[in-house]
């Protein structure tokens, strides 16, 4: 297997969630046992020297390559949810979207300042959900914070939110 065949194995949908959008559908890739396989492979090498404590992923498609990678590295994992679906108390951060205004929350007692976190998500395209979720994690002033996604849309300046302290990776480019 390799990154060439992960990309053939992207799913697109057109004009999902609105026209004009050509949606990278990752759920094919979960699908295929050998493409998992490989992205937690890459994304194990990617991190095990990093000494990561936290993986936290992001709603929802981070709740499925988020868990496998902790496991791998030993580490815990810490979701992110929409505003209201976390049961014990939280903080939140509010970000733009195209359509409105969003909120993520995480669990006050999640993290702490002796955590390494590596914050994952499957894409990168604006970056407006994964900034926020950044801008989260910091407010617990962890020892480091990686980024980490599947798939980074070139072109959409995702990247280019982040200050320049953030390490953001991902492990394919389209």
């Amino acid at each position: 297997m390799s990154k060439e065949n992960l990309i053939k194995n992207i799913r697109n949908i057109p004009d999902f969630p609105i026209p004009g959008v050509q949606f990278k559908d990752v759920t094919t890739l979960f699908k295929n046992s050998e493409c998992l396989k490989e992205l937690a492979d890459i994304m194990y090498e990617m991190y095990r020297d990093k000494r990561i404590t936290k993986v936290v992923g992001i709603e929802s498609r981070g709740f499925i390559m988020g868990p496998i990678l902790a496991l791998r590295l030993n580490a815990g994992f810490i979701p992110i949810r929409k505003s209201g679906k976390l049961p014990a108390e939280t903080i939140e951060e509010s970000y733009a979207k195209e359509y409105g205004v969003d909120t993520i929350q995480i669990h006050k007692d999640a993290i702490d300042e002796k955590d390494v976190v590596l914050l994952h998500d499957d894409l990168l395209a604006t970056g407006g959900t994964m900034e926020a979720a950044y801008k989260l994690v910091k407010k617990f002033s962890p020892k480091d914070i990686s980024v980490n996604f599947i798939i980074e849309l070139k072109g959409l300046g995702g990247r280019e939110i982040f200050d320049k302290e953030a390490k953001v990776e991902a492990v394919l480019e389209l």
